[in-house]
């Protein structure tokens, strides 16, 4: 009996360790709260408490640097208000007066944390803290933020001041669509200059351990308080796939492994698959007024998939009309290709009119009959009236003639 239970135990244990697994069961963090992200689609991959409310520490600096670069411009020249200088935490130590451009305070924002400079960009795009949070907190919920309230651009520690896993990673999707963004929290290092010593400028150096360790790394932000614990977004793209990973509450530096771990499973199991690729033809289709037209894809549409071929996107095509009708526009909406994975919606493309359809002068044979019909009365009707005219004037010439004969033996 017991030699069976020993069998058993070693052929559960191979069974298991044959089965692919899935999800944070193969792949555990520590940290208290995750998400793994396809970025250009924004497909969840793993996540774990990806809702649960979490304090995301310096992690906020990603979307106070996007509203300043949405709001500001790099040229800008920012002036150091006291409030800054007061301001506790990381920092660059930056004096009451001093002036910098926008774009130097915003690498000392992503590259040092440093929060003195997160609120002298907020007073100098809102007025306040205050009303730059107002800001940051209406950008959120624009772009589908449900569980996130700022207090601050800094992320220092407030009760009121919190975050989603889940809607950082939409927050830093959204900013790694701002080319500027990009190009500053990819940076490794940055002189800006140095108002109290004209003669000398300021070192900066990124914090983000990825941009020098993990390949493909291009951002994003690190964080940390005693509340909030290790804080990491990452940012990797490889073959053309870039994949963002939120980490909230992990410990020292596990906080690491966490997120170079999860992107190691999104890059080891999923890969972009192109499902549909722009001008391809979907239907030649007949058109009302006018000739047919060739119905095609107005965009590409790829999506990831994973790499064992175990997902199977289905298309499904809707028409905006049951019929069409001339004239058409090259270009013009007239239909929608729906991808669904698994019965959900993923994305969809429109099918669009591949030429000009010009509608034609006529097109009923009805109405030709009718057009014969109508020349055929006028035509019946104008020889009827000639036919009239030319009997009057018979008449009227017979007349005159008789009336001239007679005279002529009357005289």
């Amino acid at each position: 009996m017991k030699r069976r239970f020993h069998i058993f135990i070693l052929a559960a244990t191979v069974f298991f360790l044959l089965i692919p697994q899935r999800g944070f069961a193969q792949m555990e963090i520590v940290g208290e709260a995750g998400i793994l992200i396809q970025a250009d689609t924004g497909r969840i991959l793993l996540a774990k408490n990806e809702h649960k409310k979490m304090y995301p520490a310096s992690t906020t600096k990603i979307w106070t640097a996007i509203n300043a670069l949405e709001r500001g411009n790099l040229t800008d020249i920012v002036t150091v208000g006291k409030n800054a200088t007061l301001v506790d935490g990381s920092k660059v130590y930056l004096n009451e007066g001093e002036q910098y451009t926008l774009e130097e305070l915003l690498y000392a924002l992503m590259l040092e944390s440093a929060n003195d400079a997160a609120v002298a960009i907020a007073e100098h795009i809102a007025g306040s803290v205050e009303e730059f949070a107002k800001l940051s907190n209406q950008k959120a919920a624009e772009i589908g933020c449900q569980e996130t309230h700022f207090t601050n651009p800094n992320g220092l520690p407030d009760p009121e001041h919190y975050t989603s896993a889940y809607d950082m990673a939409l927050m830093a999707r959204y900013a790694m669509q701002n080319e500027d963004f990009r190009k500053i929290v990819s940076t490794k290092s940055k002189i800006i200059s140095y108002p109290v010593k004209e003669d000398e400028n300021r070192p900066l150096h990124n914090g983000n351990r990825l941009l020098r360790e993990y390949p493909g790394a291009d951002g994003i932000k690190t964080g940390y308080t005693v509340a909030a614990g290790q804080c990491l977004v990452g940012s990797a793209t490889r073959d053309g796939q870039r994949l963002i990973a939120v980490v909230f509450k992990s410990q020292g530096k596990n906080i690491w492994t966490d997120v170079t771990g999860l992107l190691d499973y999104g890059f080891a199991n999923f890969q972009m698959e192109s499902v549909m690729s722009k001008d391809k033809p979907i239907a030649e289709l007949p058109v009302k007024f006018g000739d047919s037209v060739q119905a095609i894809a107005e965009n590409d549409f790829s999506y990831p998939l994973l790499k064992d071929g175990s997902e199977q996107i289905e298309t499904v095509v809707k028409w905006n009309n049951p019929e069409l009708k001339a004239p058409l526009e090259k270009g013009e909406p007239i239909g929608k290709l729906i991808f669904t994975l698994k019965g959900e919606e993923i994305g969809s493309v429109n099918i669009v009119a591949q030429n000009d359809v010009e509608r034609r002068l006529v097109t009923f044979w009805w109405f030709w009959l009718a057009l014969f019909g109508v020349l055929f009365l006028a035509l019946f009707i104008i020889g009827r009236t000639v036919r009239r005219i030319r009997r009057k004037k018979a008449r009227r010439a017979a007349l005159r003639r008789k009336y001239m004969y007679y005279n002529s033996y009357n005289p």
